[in-house]
């Protein structure tokens, strides 16, 4: 099985990092199709108070649990942080779409045991399952 099978099949909980309000908007898309696929999906935003009637939390460390997953769509140096949080909250897994990452996000993962994909558009690979 691969990598991605593999967090798609064994994970229940995702965070989406930098989910917008905007239906137009990538980080909504991602939301939307991890939902429609049944998954627990929690929406990080400190602009939002809600995002289509789901809680919308301000950081990772605000979360009502630790995610399986924690998604970035956000620039490449906001994941870079994002990716520390996750390195002090002990996320296991981070998706980081085409466009959210850097080489230095997908070293801090190796560096710190963190499962990573990136550059995978998630929303394609959840059609493909």
């Amino acid at each position: 099985m691969s990598l991605i099978s593999n967090i798609l099949s064994n994970s229940h909980t995702f965070a989406v990092v930098g989910v917008s309000q905007d239906r137009q908007k990538y980080g909504h898309e991602v939301f939307e199709a991890l939902l429609a696929k049944g998954y627990q999906v929690y929406p990080i935003n400190p602009k939002y108070e809600e995002i289509d009637g789901h809680r919308c939390y301000p950081s990772l460390a605000d979360l009502p649990e630790q995610p399986d997953v924690v998604v970035t769509v956000v620039p490449p140096a906001v994941t870079e942080q994002v990716v520390e949080s996750c390195t002090r909250l002990g996320v296991g897994t981070v998706w980081m779409p085409p466009g959210s990452w850097s080489q230095r996000a997908v070293e801090i993962c190796e560096t710190q045991g963190i499962e990573e994909v990136h550059d995978v558009c998630l929303v394609f690979a959840l059609r493909s399952l």
